[in-house]
């Protein structure tokens, strides 16, 4: 992971990196590249760029699962981290690596954790791995925040629920009254199962790569037994 801050943050001196997809495609995937692609945008409407360098503050926290659950197509880690948000405030925030066999990690999802929440203890193995996320529930609820900003099934139709007080219930009155682009799916969704038996989600939602206008990225918790998503971190890049 600092092998990956610091060449971030030599790409963030470069002169309009944003627009030179090597600089790019070597620090990003997913919902991560498409907050690159944004920033272009970004300089045609005249805005400064929102990506900050990073400056770590501590040690990271790690979440690796066994390298004989990783996923055959490549590696992932999740860490969390204590560095400044893009208003200048230290927060911790929760990042999702991945990388192909061989290759070096990308960044694939990033969000501050909300102020007064924090990350939930895993359910690690006798080795200290986390334990594998409950994928099935993953997907539903992935889907749910899907249903939620597009609008295309009524609310809970995936059997889950956002919580009352999410981000995303806040958010979205004024996010629609914008220059809203439904989002087409999401990326891969990290995460791992909690200490006491609930699920913990990481994953960035996205438009169609020919319509890119906004990232959603999301940390969600789901306490075991409940049908109730609470958010702990979310970021809305556009």
């Amino acid at each position: 992971m600092r092998e990956w801050v610091g060449k971030y943050n030599a790409t963030l001196r470069k002169r309009k990196w944003w627009n030179q997809n090597d600089r790019l495609d070597a620090l990003f995937v997913e919902a991560a590249l498409h907050e690159g692609v944004i920033e272009r945008n970004h300089e045609i409407f005249g805005s400064k760029p929102e990506h900050k360098p990073i400056t770590m503050t501590g040690t990271p926290t790690i979440y690796l699962p066994r390298p004989q659950r990783q996923r055959p197509i490549g590696e992932w880690f999740i860490a969390q981290a204590t560095y400044k948000d893009t208003e200048g405030h230290a927060r911790p925030h929760v990042l999702a690596f991945v990388r192909p066999h061989g290759q070096p990690f990308r960044l694939a999802v990033a969000t501050p954790i909300h102020w007064g929440r924090r990350m939930p203890k895993p359910r690690l193995d006798a080795d200290g791995y986390v334990t594998d996320m409950d994928a099935l529930a993953a997907s539903a609820v992935a889907h749910e925040y899907q249903n939620f900003w597009n609008n295309e099934k009524k609310e809970g139709a995936s059997g889950y629920r956002l919580a009352k007080d999410s981000y995303s219930r806040k958010a979205f009155p004024a996010v629609n009254k914008g220059a809203y682009v439904a989002f087409d799916g999401h990326g891969s969704i990290f995460g791992f199962r909690t200490a006491d038996g609930g699920s913990f989600f990481l994953f960035g939602m996205v438009n169609n790569p020919k319509h890119v206008n906004q990232v959603l990225s999301e940390a969600l918790l789901v306490p075991q037994g409940s049908r109730t998503i609470q958010e702990l971190g979310a970021d809305w890049f556009s």
